[in-house]
């Protein structure tokens, strides 16, 4: 502790010290009855008491430092997906010196099963073996990263680079001394886990798991299809047949829909290592979700039989339904807005300038999307403004706004002229209408802004608002997207335009655009979705779930007015293909009902889901399908390549299973792995001393004891 002047001269200590001794002068110089050692003594005590009392009117600064170590952080990540217990290699016939194998030579790894237990358990003894010396944090890792290791070997997706992102942000700023990483290198999900590996700024240490030789076996790689086709056309799906190890094999692939072989091709295998792709036209004969598995007859000694069936689903829908999209004048949203709502096969969008209208047939439309109207245009739109189909106003700096808020309800704009607002989207997290995924919430958060004109948005009473509008760092009460509903008549509100940068930006940022084509989708089947005026409608998110995921379903009821209500309970029936029956109450959220039924086996399934309001009974039927993953059985063979170049960029070493029990020292070894000693240096005011205060305190009494003694007082 030491003390540190800041703005205050240091010349101030000599005088302060030197008030003291004056003061102390000026009062003990012609004691009467004191003795001459007391008088020095009471001297020093009053010198020490007012130096000490005008330091602490100068004020200055007490310096601290504490020193704070910190043990190096040891990661320990293990893979517990599907592949490691799938296709886990026979034990060696011998050991293997450490080192990584050159590049292009394979390894036999001893991983199999029956073994697994000793490098399971090798793994779990490095925290001992390291001591106190090293914070050591376990997890394992399929589709997301979980606490401590696992044996189970159970995930249905592998995605590397999340989990490396997820250990990133959970240890930033730590002293991360090493990343252990056990897996086989294959992944289904997330990007190269290559380029997220460099943001861990620490040395990387792999486990190769897995085996790298070819081995007997015929998988379907890849199967490439469209989710949606229409009754009575035909649709092709590409499939990605692969053989190892099989020349001379003939391979015998079939498709069957609801078990009636529907097509039926012989391959002939050429190669060790043999890919082909093989286009197949199916035809969409019956309405509803239709079930395709396609197989790969098994050949014998084949490695796994797992990865010779894959089952697709396909939505066949009767039509679709038709939106029409006017507008004034060209602009690059339009085409955003089309393209991203016919990315959901059950929408067609027509485009046309207001001027051209005469040639649409309004009724044949279930929703208008009216893009930066004028007031003459407004004008021109009475019969469809007064009618009972949906329309989307989208309100730009284009935008006729006094005509804007006379042609709908749900937002009022106190705007105008040549300024504009630069507006984020601020998702409302209590909008209940429907759900957007979380990832596509924080994706439109982080979005460029939408350019909406100068001025004040409100919402009615009777509004629902998605997306607020946040100026700069600001947020805002003023809705950006709104929705209203009026006797059954659903409306929507976008005060911005700008779309396209929105395209742009997430292609950009995360080479895709499925938060934008949500937001659109989603909008759109909610304004439509009343469209045929069910007073009981119930319907699934998607029609087709992957296996492990949450089945997510939504209910709404109408009075007899078509206002939306929620007072009565609603009760659905989930029931299997072997009869199992799976019961459920949804729960009310806003003025509907949503569901949560959790995951449930794979299979079809159809639900009846029952009501009533007053004497009037309702009941909505539908079916959806929860679909098996089969990623982990596509790949057999390890991907040592992919550990070992993450090992050698990050300063680290790719290591056999068999070779877990030298990793302690390794880590011991390696000079960057070490404790780091933080130094803590703080500051605080004289006066925020407490012992200044009982040295003060302790002098004033002794003194005045002392001359108290003396009859002095």
């Amino acid at each position: 502790m030491s003390l540190t002047w800041g703005s205050v001269s240091g010349w101030w200590v000599p005088a302060c010290l030197a008030l003291g001794l004056l003061y102390a002068w000026l009062m003990y110089r012609k004691p009467v009855q004191l003795g001459k050692s007391l008088r020095y003594t009471l001297f020093a005590f009053r010198a020490v008491l007012v130096s000490l009392l005008a330091l602490l009117i100068v004020s200055p600064l007490v310096r601290s430092t504490s020193y704070l170590p910190q043990k190096p952080v040891i990661l320990v990540a293990q893979d517990n997906s599907e592949s490691i217990k799938l296709f886990a290699s026979p034990a060696p016939s011998n050991p293997i010196a450490i080192g990584s194998p050159p590049i292009g030579e394979t390894s036999n790894i001893n991983n199999s099963l029956s073994e697994g237990e000793g490098w399971g358990e090798a793994l779990s003894s490095l925290k001992t073996q390291l001591g106190d010396g090293y914070e050591v944090h376990e997890f394992h890792f399929d589709k997301d990263l979980k606490d401590s290791l696992s044996a189970k070997f159970d995930g249905r997706q592998t995605d590397i680079s999340n989990a490396l992102h997820q250990l990133n942000e959970r240890f930033v700023n730590r002293n991360i001394g090493a990343l252990i990483l056990a897996t086989d290198g294959l992944y289904n999900l997330g990007v190269d886990p290559q380029y997220e590996a460099r943001n861990i700024k620490t040395n990387i240490y792999t486990i190769a798991l897995g085996d790298t030789i070819p081995r007997r076996d015929l998988l379907i790689g890849n199967v490439n299809y469209n989710k949606t086709a229409f009754l009575g056309n035909d649709f092709e799906v590409e499939i990605l047949a692969e053989a190892y190890q099989s020349a001379g094999e003939n391979i015998h692939l079939t498709i069957t829909e609801d078990g009636r072989q529907v097509y039926s091709q012989n391959i002939s295998v050429t190669s060790a290592a043999f890919k082909k792709i093989i286009p197949v036209k199916l035809n969409a004969d019956k309405k509803g979700t239709r079930k395709f598995t396609i197989n790969l007859a098994p050949v014998k000694n084949e490695l796994s039989v797992q990865n010779n069936t894959e089952t697709i689903y396909v939505d066949v829908l009767d039509a679709r339904q038709k939106i029409v999209l006017l507008y004034d004048g060209p602009h690059p949203d339009i085409s955003v807005i089309k393209q991203a709502i016919e990315s959901n096969k059950n929408f067609e969008v027509k485009t046309s300038l207001v001027s051209d209208m005469a040639a649409i047939k309004m009724a044949d439309y279930s929703l208008a999307i009216l893009y930066q109207l004028s007031a003459g245009s407004y004008g021109k739109l009475q019969n469809l403004l007064q009618g009972k189909t949906p329309v989307w106003h989208i309100a730009g700096t284009q935008t006729d706004l006094q005509a804007f808020n006379n042609a709908q309800k749900a937002v009022k704009a106190n705007a105008g002229g040549q300024e504009v607002q630069e507006t984020f989207a601020q998702p409302v997290s209590t909008f209940s209408a429907f759900t957007l995924t979380d990832s596509a919430q924080n994706k439109l958060s982080k979005l460029p802004p939408l350019v909406a004109q100068f001025g004040s948005y409100a919402a009615s009473s009777t509004a629902s608002v998605l997306l607020k509008q946040k100026i700069g760092n600001v947020d805002t009460s003023y809705p950006l997207l709104a929705f209203n509903n009026e006797n059954g008549r659903r409306s929507a509100v976008l005060t911005g335009e700008g779309l396209w940068r929105w395209q742009l930006a997430e292609y950009r940022e995360f080479g895709n655009h499925h938060a934008i084509e949500e937001l659109l989708s989603q909008t759109v089947q909610y304004l439509t979705a009343n469209a045929n005026r069910q007073r009981f409608r119930v319907y699934a998110a998607k029609n087709i779930f992957d296996e492990g995921e949450n089945l997510l379903l939504n209910a709404e009821l109408y009075n007899d007015a078509l206002e939306l209500i929620n007072t009565p309970d609603v009760k659905i029936n989930l029931k299997s293909q072997s009869g199992k029956n799976y019961s459920f109450l949804f729960t009310r959220s806003g003025q509907s009902y949503q569901l949560n039924a959790g995951t449930l086996p794979v299979g079809e399934y159809t639900y009846t889901a029952t009501t009533s309001n007053g004497k009037q009974a309702f009941t909505a039927n539908g079916q959806l399908t929860v679909k098996q993953l089969n990623l982990e059985a596509r790949q057999s063979t390890a991907n040592h390549r992919l550990l070992r170049d993450m090992a050698t960029q990050s300063g680290g070493q790719m290591l056999l299973p068999s070779q877990i029990n030298k990793l302690a020292d390794l880590i011991r070894k390696n000079e960057n792995i070490k404790t780091v000693v933080y130094e803590d240096r703080r500051y605080s005011d004289l006066i925020d001393v407490k012992w200044v205060f009982v040295l003060i305190l302790l002098l004033l009494s002794a003194e005045w004891f002392l001359r108290k003694r003396e009859g002095e007082v």
